[in-house]
């Protein structure tokens, strides 16, 4: 019974290599667009800085019980 399962466990791990081998993920590339615009135009972002939208919260993040 337990050479059955050593089989089955050889066989799965076959399958297996042979999925990554032939259906291997493509390799991701880079567009052209993304090449020519290289930089930011902060000063926009520094003088615009006053007109964002504000949104307030309750944090909660360092709040622990209290002990009992």
């Amino acid at each position: 019974m337990r050479i059955n399962h050593v089989i089955a466990v050889a066989f799965i791990l076959v399958l297996v290599g042979v999925k990554l081998a032939f259906f291997a993920a493509p390799v991701a590339e880079a567009g052209s667009r993304s090449l020519e615009s290289g930089s930011v135009d902060v000063s926009w972002m520094q003088q615009n800085i006053k007109s964002l939208p504000v949104q307030k919260f309750h944090d909660m993040s360092f709040v622990f019980p209290s002990p009992a």
